[in-house]
């Protein structure tokens, strides 16, 4: 038993930070199960929510956890910056700082970013293109319950077993157990994998949906940018991950099972990991800012009451890039060693890239330039993202430069760099469709003072804390630091950038605040239309209802709904009562649930190498994907007089 004891909660567990953890987790549980138990709200909870496929519900789930996950990762943040704003600090120890470094980047990369673009995906794609869901709505289920329990793990590590600590990109021989020891990289190396299953899933779904299920007459070339790009995302995630699951895989069964893929005494190679992972890393890149670039698009050309400037040339860039996207990875590692003709060739590569992207910036400017602009909370991300990614751009191009490439690797100017492009691009663009579609999702707006507070204490603090760090890189500061002395002349860039930080922390509790504040006062939205907007899900109500659509609308042109309303067409969504017809949609099921408890089991079995759970969790998997194959009870029918009564209801009636 005390064996048992000291495996699961190892001297890193019992600190007072992971203590106090610890109490608030179990208070939290505690304030769950008695407001549930004191509703009488398990049955809701396990009806409605646990067991749906329904998209739109599955969307509010990757947003919930998107959202709570940016709260760790952003706790983790402050950690770090707290720790480096005076020389000299000992608030964290050099093995506390890397654990914390290292949840910090997975957290925001894999289990904040991934599932806020998946809860666009669920949120508006099936509504653009005049879907009922999507085309394996299980699948879609089951994608999210993979996610959710591979997060509930990796998070769980912190106060149980331990945290892994060897950076989110987690290169061998760091890795390799005669280094590290524990089960911290298990549990980086499970829960990543479990997840990226449901994320290939997720592409693999998206993909066919898109393909396949677009209402009549929405061509390729009519299709909303935000469909396209989530199209080529889709199409980069089916690609990019497998090299990540093949160089986990293979480092897992170094650590589990003695292998020597990676182990340099005994004839391995960690430079076969580093080319792998950045075969997955570099297209990474794009599948969290493409999407982004799809929102901006939809804000922009919203706000700016005007088609969207150079749409063809907008589609053939996000294709390029994408096919550009897997030919760059070795910039990412020009200092060791490849040779002159390969670094000049990813280094041109890596500029190319360049031209695609700032094509978009013109086509977004070229959108807003003689149109009716207006600002409210989602177009202020979408214009915040401009000069923020246009400065991300160009330090990339400086890094893509080689021989500037060996002054800036592995310096601050580095992470300056990185966090411009993926909190300016990613991050601003997903705040941006939260705050354009949460109407939609939800039937009240945000509170737009509240949001503009949050949106001015973020965007300011972003540029105090970044800033600096560009100027701590030219100075020699170089990242995953712990502390540092005085005398180099870091103490106040560190100081400026740390309080930046906090400002953007201080953003963050507004907009909880204010997510909050609204669903008791916020704005309810009756129109179904509170944007004025231009494509299909302004058609309907907020929020839809369960079909989306009683009758599959047919489009003429691209910006359908905003044509519709030019030519006083919006009529068409009202019903001839006597046209309603049955609609059949996919029924609720517990086995994506299970599905993700099962991968839970097995997870928690190998990170701690107790194979009879391993075992267990396993053939719970091979059971359930059993008797999911034979379940053919998987469709219900929504009678008509079930659509009348909600379209009437919803004042969609003719007559």
């Amino acid at each position: 038993m005390s064996s048992l004891l000291a495996q699961l909660f190892p001297p890193e567990t019992t600190r007072g930070m992971e203590l106090s953890a610890d109490v608030l987790i179990v208070l939290t549980s505690a304030a769950i199960i008695y407001v549930l138990t004191r509703y009488h709200k398990w049955g809701h909870l396990w009806r409605e929510w646990l067991t749906t496929v329904d998209h739109k519900k599955i969307g509010i789930m990757y947003l919930i956890a998107a959202i709570t996950m940016l709260f760790r990762g952003g706790v983790d943040a402050l950690l770090m910056r707290g720790q480096l704003a005076v020389p000299n600090n000992h608030f964290l120890g050099p093995l506390h700082y890397d654990e914390i470094f290292t949840t910090h980047g997975t957290i925001m990369i894999f289990f904040m970013s991934m599932p806020f673009i998946f809860a666009m995906f669920n949120l508006a794609i099936p509504l653009m293109i005049g879907a009922r869901d999507v085309a394996f709505p299980r699948l879609n289920a089951i994608s999210f319950w993979l996610f959710a329990f591979a997060a509930f793990m990796f998070n769980i590590s912190f106060v149980v077993g331990g945290s892994p600590n060897a950076g989110w990109t987690s290169y061998p021989p760091l890795t390799e157990l005669a280094f590290n020891p524990g089960v911290g990289q298990n549990y980086y190396l499970l829960a990543i994998q479990i997840s990226g299953i449901g994320s290939i899933a997720t592409g693999v779904n998206f993909l066919v949906t898109i393909l396949k299920m677009r209402a009549p007459g929405m061509t390729l070339m009519r299709m909303p940018m935000f469909v396209w790009t989530s199209l080529v995302t889709s199409a980069l995630i089916l690609f990019a991950f497998p090299p990540l699951t093949v160089a986990l895989a293979m480092t897992m069964l170094d650590r589990l099972f003695g292998t020597d893929f990676f182990t340099i005494t005994h004839g391995g190679m960690p430079m076969m990991y580093v080319n792998l992972f950045w075969l997955f890393g570099h297209p990474e890149v794009y599948i969290l800012i493409l999407p982004s670039f799809g929102i901006f698009s939809e804000v922009v050309a919203t706000f700016s009451r005007k088609r969207l400037f150079g749409y063809s040339t907008m589609v053939w860039s996000v294709i390029t890039i994408t096919l550009l996207s897997y030919g760059t990875w070795v910039h990412h590692f020009f200092t060791m060693g490849a040779g002159p003709g390969v670094n000049v060739f990813f280094g041109i590569s890596t500029m190319l890239i360049a031209i695609p992207t700032g094509i978009k910036i013109f086509n977004w400017i070229f959108t807003m330039w003689g149109g009716r602009v207006r600002t409210p909370v989602a177009m202020l991300w979408a214009l915040a993202f401009i000069p923020t990614f246009v400065v991300g751009g160009a330090t990339g191009v400086m890094l893509g430069a080689v021989v500037g490439d060996y002054q800036f690797h592995n310096s601050y100017f580095l992470i300056a760099h990185f966090h411009n492009v993926l909190i300016g691009g990613t991050v601003f663009g997903l705040l941006a469709g939260m705050y354009y579609w949460w109407p939609k999702t939800f039937g009240f707006k945000l509170d737009e003072r509240q949001g503009r507070w949050f949106f001015w204490l973020f965007f300011i603090g972003f540029w105090i804390t970044f800033m600096p760090q560009y100027a701590l890189g030219f100075m020699g500061m170089t990242r995953r630091m712990y502390t540092y002395t005085t005398g180099y002349g870091w103490s106040l860039p560190n100081l400026v950038s740390t309080i930046g930080a906090f400002m953007m922390g201080a953003g963050f509790v507004v907009f909880v605040y204010s997510i909050v504040y609204s669903y008791k006062h916020g704005e309810r939205d009756l129109t179904g239309d509170p944007w004025d907007g231009r494509t299909l899900e302004w058609s309907l109500p907020s929020p839809p209802p369960a079909y989306n659509f009683a009758r599959i609308p047919v489009v003429s042109d691209r910006d359908a709904w905003w044509e519709m309303k030019q030519h006083n067409q919006t009529n068409v969504v009202q019903l001839n009562p006597n046209d309603i017809q049955p609609i059949e949609m996919p029924k609720s099921s517990s086995i994506p649930f299970l599905m993700g408890l099962a991968f839970f089991v097995g997870g928690i079995g190998m990170v701690f190498e107790w194979w009879w759970v391993a075992i267990l969790g396993a053939l719970g998997v091979v059971a359930l994907l059993i008797i999911g194959s034979f379940d053919y009870n998987d469709h219900e029918e929504i009678h008509a007089e079930t659509i009348r009564h909600t379209e009437a209801s919803l004042g969609r009636l003719q007559g």
